[in-house]
């Protein structure tokens, strides 16, 4: 947990001054994984870690930035685009960059970030830093942006300055969350439904596997690129597509033969966990457990076959959690290669669950997991001024 008090001191013996204090949560997708960039339908919740994006006018044009998690420092322009390293800034930057480009006036600033969101786990720590820093810069010039404008803005920032070609979900999410609510979000409308999160008697646990391959983003940017060639050979006989959302399960296996099998078997995966996120918000709001992981299990199984993003690491987790009494579902969440698994466990179940996953990983890889019950939570705010 971070010590607001701790981080309100840091930051008045760097700046002279005291902050403000604005957060933004990360999130943990239950169910629609790499949906939201094909215009479909996820399924996620935020969660009670966030990252804390203190921050005090300097009356200048540059920004400066500390982050205590990284134990570094940097700064840019708001007048200069031309950004070298560390790459993180580019989260930050881009931000900024985007925000001046919708016409809003920003003025210089100190920042100084701190997280308990884990990095590179799949739970939006980006995200969260990028919708934190947002409504801070935003708030520091008497501005403000609506939930979905925020979101899109810090999506552009990911596109243009870091190089990911994010969908809209984790920014969606770590702007317009509720507490005890999921968020269906409907990625081509931007319509969010909120969700009552109906889970009698059962826990989210996070199951950090605490690896991370290097091929992440390559294989993240390439799978967006296969469904968007998969459409293009689809819309030759479905004209009316315009992305796998438009696709039926029906027409999908109608037209088969027309593609690749490889891009057959991602366009199954989108197709089919579009249908599976929608079944799972009904039974989520009926309070229906055992459905709900039992479609969270079927959307493991074609992430790690058709999508092939899963590891073998999220893999065993999945292995392990499903073969424990008590676990109704289990699957990998975010964007795969490493990270993290989201498991559905009774309540009552939890400590027992922690240890046998710890201790089996552990045993088979090696490699010490971090294992972590997760509460929801609303999204960004500001915390104190």
């Amino acid at each position: 947990m971070v010590n607001l008090d701790i981080l309100i001191d840091q930051f008045r013996r760097s700046y002279g001054k005291p902050p403000r204090i604005f957060s933004a949560p990360g999130r943990v997708n239950l169910i629609g994984e790499h949906t939201d960039y094909n215009e479909g339908f996820v399924l996620p919740i935020a969660i009670n870690r966030r990252t804390y994006a203190c921050a005090a006018l300097n009356h200048s044009r540059e920004i400066r930035v500390q982050s205590l998690d990284l134990n570094e420092a940097s700064s840019f322009s708001l007048d200069e685009r031309d950004l070298g390293e560390p790459k993180w800034l580019g989260y930050i930057a881009g931000v900024a960059f985007e925000l001046q480009h919708r016409g809003i006036n920003l003025s210089g600033a100190d920042l100084m970030i701190s997280s308990d969101v884990p990095l590179g786990a799949g739970l939006s720590s980006s995200a969260a830093l990028e919708i934190s820093v947002g409504a801070a810069l935003l708030a520091l010039c008497d501005e403000s942006l609506a939930p979905t404008d925020l979101a899109l803005t810090a999506q552009q920032a990911e596109h243009v300055y870091v190089g990911t070609r994010c969908g809209i979900m984790d920014q969606l999410t770590v702007s317009a969350a509720q507490k005890s609510h999921a968020l269906l979000i409907d990625c081509r409308s931007l319509e969010v439904k909120h969700i009552d999160l109906n889970l009698p008697e059962t826990t989210l646990v996070i199951c950090n596997t605490n690896v991370k391959h290097e091929l992440a983003s390559s294989a993240y940017n390439q799978r967006r690129q296969e469904c968007e060639d998969a459409v293009t050979i689809l819309r030759r006989s479905l004209p009316a597509i315009s992305a796998l959302r438009d696709v039926n399960p029906g027409a999908l296996n109608e037209h088969a033969k027309e593609l690749p099998d490889v891009l057959y078997r991602r366009a199954r995966h989108i197709v089919t966990e579009n249908a599976r996120t929608l079944e799972a918000a009904i039974a989520l709001k009926d309070g229906e457990v055992a459905k709900f992981g039992r479609l969270m299990s079927s959307s493991h199984a074609s992430l790690r076959d058709d999508y092939e993003v899963s590891s073998a690491e999220l893999d065993l987790m999945v292995e392990l959690a499903a073969s424990r009494e008590g676990v109704s579902g289990a699957r990998m969440t975010g964007g795969g290669f490493g990270g993290c698994t989201v498991n559905l466990v009774r309540s009552d179940t939890v400590e027992s669950f922690s240890r046998f996953i710890t201790d089996e990983y552990h045993a088979r890889t090696g490699i010490e997991p971090s294992i972590y019950a997760v509460e929801t939570d609303d999204g960004v705010k500001e915390m104190r001024r």
